[in-house]
Parts: structure tokens; sequence; C-alpha cells
């Protein structure tokens, strides 16, 4: 797992954050010593920087949950008891429902109220034994007692006690349904229809289960696994937690929240939307485009630029790795390998004229706008990676020389001056603030490559508006950045132990302005920008703690 997912965690009490961050929020900056914050000059000007009091950007509250193999069963039967509760069904009943349903909950309420109970069932495949009774008729239905039954799959005449009757009312040989049920589970089903033609209600688990048993146990096991996996599978409030190797865990997100970002107790942090490493304020498609991009282009630019020319039809770089300059890329286009006209045949260079300078040769036009794509592209890649770098950098040698100082802080008995714990406390959120800040500006860049760079389709009249959001957007993203860096700046400087008092108050200011701007960037893109394009996105919305980690859920006999 890489170094992005990882976190620091301190042993401190952080109920009094809120209340200390209002009453500090006061100047902040430093002299050149490090031993006082000076004047900011955000502006321009010689005024001190304020950090405005206004309402914090509202965080929806979402519980997340992690489920793993011994928690499974456990949050499974949670939903599953509150159907048959509500819907007076068995267990698998209750589980074809809300297979049918995705899990949705709030899909099954809404389907009872508009079209009933009955008619809700009917549809998801579901059949109780009254409806049954009502419906069938004819062959293929339970046998009478005493009775030889005829199966009409084999035609054979067997016994009672040698043919299975679903919740639908249709029976046929053991024979018959084993093998049915055999093939259904090979083919990777987990809700097995009757056999009986026309007939879609879903066959009751328990008798696959004793059916298949008998003859075929491994294929009763993956039957039983599928069903009890179908609760993360087919389930879109949960997702397997994609760590690299599986730590086995899958994450349940309650409340309807469905964009947002979470991090797994092995310490893997993820979009719940799309699975990717956690991206936001980078929608998923962008992010998606932008993954594929740097894994095409990111080891290469440098080389790249400095070794190839561009192709003047399909604007692909050539190489040129012989003596000639008569060049010819694979799309078919001759070239000078010392220039990039495309007067060019197979046998000669027409029209060369390399030695003089044009400056409104339509071909130097057109390679000039191919080379702007790929500084375009290096220009945002650069800050992309300088800001992952430096969390890298600040998870693993600025984050333990923190905790040392916050440790400290905490257990030296010799440091007796007010404001030492208070101190610590406002280190150790600065410092988290500090990773989560990094983060946010470093998917900012790709956010902001495809967002202008002209690939983005947007709505005709909100074309000429592009400018002014941009603008925007630059300036807090502009602003965050010149915080963060302050902050950690700070976070390098030594506590002094005469005036510890003073570092909590610029740590906590600090981190009120950065977190501040980061809000405002991820309000801009949401309300601003992303309204602006043809295709809808949305991004997961920002809150100052970084993804909503997931907490344990108890396994059986322990909630």
């Amino acid at each position: 797992m890489s170094s992005d997912d990882e976190e620091c965690f301190y042993d401190y009490d952080d109920d009094d954050e809120e209340e200390e961050e209002e009453e500090e929020e006061e100047e902040a900056g430093w002299d050149d010593g490090g031993d006082e914050m000076e004047e900011a000059d955000d502006d321009g000007g010689g005024d001190a920087m304020l950090v405005e009091e206004e309402a914090a950007l509202p965080e929806r509250p979402v519980d997340c949950w992690a489920i793993t193999k011994e928690s499974l069963p456990a949050a499974q039967q949670q939903d599953l008891s509150m159907v048959m509760n509500l819907l007076y069904i068995k267990q698998h009943q209750a589980r074809a429902l809300l297979i049918h349903h995705r899990w949705k909950m709030d899909s099954i309420l809404d389907h009872f109220d508009r079209k009933g109970r009955d008619r809700m069932l009917r549809e998801a495949g579901v059949v109780i034994q009254q409806q049954a009774e009502e419906k069938n008729s004819g062959g293929g239905t339970a046998p009478r007692p005493g009775s030889s039954v005829t199966c009409y799959v084999c035609f054979e005449e067997v016994s009672p006690d040698a043919v299975s009757t679903m919740d639908c009312g249709h029976c046929f040989c053991n024979d018959c349904w084993t093998e049915h049920l055999f093939a259904c589970v090979n083919g990777g089903q987990k809700q097995i229809r009757c056999m009986e033609v026309g007939c879609a209600a879903i066959c009751d688990e328990d008798v696959a289960q004793r059916l298949l048993g008998g003859k075929y146990p491994g294929a009763a096991r993956r039957l039983c696994h599928s069903l009890l996996e179908s609760y993360v599978e087919d389930n879109v409030a949960a997702r397997w937690c994609p760590s690299a190797p599986h730590c086995g865990r899958a994450v349940r997100v309650d409340g309807g929240e469905r964009c947002c970002e979470v991090s797994c107790p092995c310490g893997a942090s993820f979009c719940f939307s799309c699975a990717a490493p956690a991206h936001s304020p980078c929608p998923c498609a962008m992010w998606e485009r932008w993954e594929a991009k740097c894994r095409g282009e990111s080891m290469n630019v440098d080389w790249i630029l400095a070794n190839t020319k561009t192709c003047p039809k399909c604007f692909k770089p050539i190489e040129k790795n012989g003596g000639c300059n008569h060049v010819k890329c694979t799309c078919g286009h001759w070239l000078c390998g010392a220039a990039t006209g495309s007067a060019h045949n197979w046998s000669s260079i027409e029209g060369h004229s390399c030695n003089r300078f044009n400056d409104t040769d339509q071909e130097k036009k057109k390679v000039d706008d191919a080379k702007r794509k790929v500084l375009r592209y290096t220009h945002y890649y650069k800050r992309y990676k300088a800001h992952g770098d430096s969390r890298r950098a600040e998870v693993e040698k600025l984050g333990p020389a923190v905790e040392a100082r916050v440790r400290r802080l905490l257990e030296d008995p010799d440091l007796t001056a007010p404001g030492s714990r208070d101190a610590a406390e406002a280190l150790a959120g600065a410092h988290r603030a500090l990773l989560a800040s990094r983060h946010v500006l470093s998917r900012s860049y790709a956010f902001a490559y495809h967002m202008f760079g002209g690939e983005e389709r947007t709505w005709a009249a909100a074309a000429s508006e592009v400018a002014t959001a941009q603008a925007l957007f630059e300036d807090h993203q502009e602003m965050a950045e010149r915080h963060v860096e302050k902050l950690s700046q700070l976070l390098a400087l030594d506590v002094p132990e005469d005036a510890p008092w003073r570092t909590k108050q610029d740590a906590v200011t600090l981190t009120a302005v950065v977190e501040k701007h980061c809000g405002e960037m991820h309000k801009c893109i949401q309300d601003e920008l992303l309204p602006m394009l043809v295709e809808p996105m949305s991004i997961a919305a920002y809150r100052r703690d970084g993804p909503i980690k997931a907490k344990d859920f108890p396994p059986c006999g322990t909630a």
C-alpha cells in the first residue's frame, strides 16, 4: 500500500479543538528565525491575516462500517430481519427481495408504498404459499399423497418422496432439480429460477442446498458462499476494500451517501463510487482519464520533449534514430527531422526551407499547438506530483518529528509552561490537516487539467462563464497552496519551551485558514464548475479530517 494512504495517529483527546479554533482566530505568519509569527501579506498589503468568523461548511453525517468475514453474516442478517418483520416472509424470500432491489431498503419501502406487498413480491420473483395455491393448476404442481408423480422434465414416473416442490408450487423429480441447480450454480447464478415454463419464481435456497448437498457438496458450498457475498456484490451501499493484497474487508456506507471517500481499518483510502484511490475534488470520470494519461506519459514527458518531434498530421511524437533527416511517421506522413514541414512525399522533401525562419508558418503553428499540449500536461503533472511527493515526505519524515514533539509536550514532566497540552493537540491536528490538504491540492491539478483544457463539453450558455469560474477556482487554489506551505514550515519548527501557547495559536490559525480555502475550492468546483459540463459529474463532499473512517461491524453474538 502506498504511503499516500498512510495516516498518523496520536494518543490525545481533541474534544476542545473546535472551541480553541474559535477562540484563537488571530494573526498568522513568522519571521526568518521561526520564533514569532509576522503579519501576513496575502493580499499584497500590510493588513494582518484574519480568519473570517463564518460558519464552517456543513459535513453530512455518514455512518461507515468495515465488514469482515466474521461479521458478514451478522450484517446481512440485520437487513434480512428488517424485511422479514416488515413483510412477514421467510428468510430466503427476504434475501431474494433484497437482492432484487440491490439491498436498498428505501427502494423496498417505496415499492411497498406504491404497489403493495403482493405485487412487489411478485415482481421480485418471490411467491408465498397462498399465492402459489391460487395460481397453479395442471402439470408440474404439488403431488397428491400416495400417488405417483410424473416429472415433466424427464417424463419419468417417480414416487412422491423423490420429488421436491418450490414456493411457487411446481414440483419435479429430485434428479432433474439437482442437475438444474448444479448447472445454474456453475454458471454463477445465485437467484435460480423455477424450471416450469413461464414461471419466474426464485427457488427456495434451503431446498437447493439440500438437493445439491447430496450429490454436489462443492456446488452447495459455492451457492451458500455466493448468497452470503451477495450482501457486498449486489449491494449499492457496500463495496470490497480495493487494498492489495486484499485485507478481506468490505465497507458499507449508510445514510444514502454514495459519492464519498472512505478509509478502511487496513489503511486504504478510496472513493466509494469507483473504488479508485481517494481523488476528490477530481470527479471519477476525470480521474480515470487522468490516471490513464499518467500511466502512458508521465515517465517519458521530459525525454519526449528533448528527443522527439511532433508529426504535423497526427501529432504523435517521432524519434529520429538515424542520420537521415527524411523521416516517415507511422501514420504515413513524411517530414524533415530538422523541421516539421508537411509538404513532403515518399521520395523527397519538397519545399525544404528549414534554414529559414518564418514566424507565420502554419505548419509551425500546428507544431506549436502540439508542443503546447505537452507543455500544458507537464505543468499540471509536475504540480500534481509535487504535492504528492510533499505529502509522502510529510508522512514519512515530518510525521514522526511532529509525533515526537506531541509526546514530549504531553509526557515530559519538565515542561510546566502553561498551554503545553493545548499546543500538543494543535500540532497533531495541524499535521492531519496538512496531509488532507496536500491530497486535495494534488488532485485539484488533475481536475484543472481536464476542466480547463477544452476536452470536457460544456453547455453553450456556460461557455463564456468558464474563464470567470476558472479564475475563482485558481484563486482558492493559490491561497490554499500558500497557507499549506506556511503550515508545513510551522510544523518543522521546534516548540519554544517557554511559550508553547504561541505554537498552539499559530497552528490553530493556519489550520483554520487552510481548511477554509480547501473547502471553498471544493464548493467552487461542485457549485460553479461541474454544473457547466454536459456530462453529469459530482465529487465527494469536503471533510476536514479526510476520508470517512470505517468502524468495525460487530460479528454475530457481540452486537
